[in-house]
């Protein structure tokens, strides 16, 4: 195996039913496969138990993976379990969706199932590929729920595997794992980019660091530094009231949902869920020209930042910010910023990203729900460099880090399609690796 530890939660497998079957292939319960292939319950080919420990016998730092019933994996200072196995949520966050495949030393919550000693007829790699891409579909059949409260063993232990030869389902493994660790290299490389972009966030949109054509007085000395009532600033940037540097800030509203023929249109209307931190070239809902104008909404163009502007008490929304990528409305909980001659939307954009957050928990008010005015928006302290020019250079180099990211996060999508694409044919004998005997 080319990686020690994987974690999945990948789309599922559905095989549409086919009445021929072709040459050299067989119909059975799990679908039409080679006739060199079996099909066998898993709890005939591997041992299935859970753990003993509970969410409190975790340690901050500690040196054993402890695997809790969601996708986080913390840590802990022993050691139940060393050996290959597959791990799988028993219930809660993640039940039946979760998945983990290691081969070394951990512990386990004891509402996780661990299904382990493979034995020389069922490969452990290949049992996690093919277990990670049924077995969702399975409880979902067997309790006709769109949430399941939780997995009983027998969910697993009567399931049907498909079993290609002991060769085959090397082959397979192998292929399989060597994608998975293509994506994992692509994963980690896309962390490293954005890591490396906040740090330059950190260090330009607070001036520690210049850029060259702005570092330098006319007499050639570095520029220095300044107290201002935000801390140390660049001596040539200035401190203002966002109402000082916007000329509009503009709200929406969301038309009468009794009327649905106001939402059949195709003006796309943005709703602070839409807000992630990126350009917003589509909409969820659309809605008709006579919604937009009963409603009295504006259109905005493209370029336009918006900020959430309620339920910030959520660390999902709290911060969260957008461009518009082409005209569209907004919702009421979004609200759309265009400032004057003094500051440039880019970097304004930029700009909120790195300082959202914290500005919400200051500035916001609200019992139950936090939420932004016109009001209190136009009172946020702002500090930037009152050159436009150094503005729009930050933000372009910013853009461009974003742009490579986004890149690599296409790169990924496709990597993982192309997977799904051979797990489609590999899994059930479609496409074999192993000439059949």
């Amino acid at each position: 195996m080319s990686q020690q530890f994987k974690e999945v939660s990948p789309p599922y497998l559905n095989e549409a039913v086919v009445d021929a079957v072709p040459v050299g292939y067989k119909k059975t319960e799990v679908g039409i496969i080679p006739e060199d292939w079996d099909v066998e319950k898993i709890g005939n080919l591997v041992a299935i138990t859970t753990g003993n420990k509970n969410t409190q016998d975790r340690v901050q730092g500690g040196l054993y993976p402890f695997f809790v019933r969601s996708e986080q994996v913390e840590r802990i200072n022993s050691f139940s379990f060393d050996g290959e196995a597959v791990l799988t949520a028993g219930d809660g966050v993640g039940t039946g969706k979760v998945f983990h495949y290691i081969n070394g030393k951990f512990d386990f919550h004891q509402r996780v199932y661990l299904i382990h000693n493979f034995g020389k007829k069922l490969n452990g790699y290949y049992f996690f590929i093919f277990f990670s891409n049924r077995f969702y579909d399975r409880i979902m059949s067997m309790t006709a729920k769109s949430s399941v409260d939780s997995v009983r063993r027998e969910m697993i232990s009567e399931m049907l595997i498909a079993i290609p030869t002991e060769k085959e389902q090397t082959a397979i493994a192998t292929v399989l794992s060597d994608i998975d660790a293509l994506i994992s290299e692509q994963e980690k490389l896309i962390a490293k980019k954005q890591a490396i972009k906040t740090a330059t966030m950190q260090q330009l949109l607070t001036g520690r660091t210049r850029l060259p054509q702005f570092a330098l007085r006319e007499d050639g000395y570095p520029k220095g530094y300044k107290s201002s009532e935000l801390g140390e600033i660049p001596e040539d940037w200035g401190v203002f009231a966002m109402n000082d540097v916007v000329d509009i800030c503009s709200s929406g509203a969301t038309p009468y949902r009794g009327n649905k023929d106001f939402y059949k249109g195709t003006n796309r209307w943005i709703t602070s869920g839409e807000l992630n931190y990126c350009t917003i070239n589509d909409t969820i809902e659309k809605i008709s020209d006579e919604a937009v104008l009963k409603t009295n909404l504006k259109i905005h163009p493209a370029g336009t930042f918006l900020m959430a502007i309620t339920g910030l008490e959520a660390a999902g929304t709290r911060g969260a910010c957008g461009i518009v990528g082409k005209p569209s409305t907004t919702n009421q909980s979004c609200m759309a910023i265009y400032p004057n001659n003094k500051l440039v939307t880019p970097y304004l954009y930029y700009w909120y990203i790195y300082n959202g957050e914290n500005l919400a928990f200051k500035y916001c008010q609200g019992t139950k729900q936090l939420s932004y005015t016109a009001g209190l928006v136009r009172k946020i302290p702002i500090y930037l460099p009152t050159e436009i020019k150094e503005q729009t250079a930050i933000a372009a180099i910013l853009s461009g880090m974003d742009e490579e990211i986004q890149a690599l996060e296409q790169r990924l999508t496709k990597t993982r399609q192309i997977k799904q694409g051979m797990m489609q044919e590999l899994l059930t004998g479609k496409t074999r690796l192993v000439k059949p005997l």
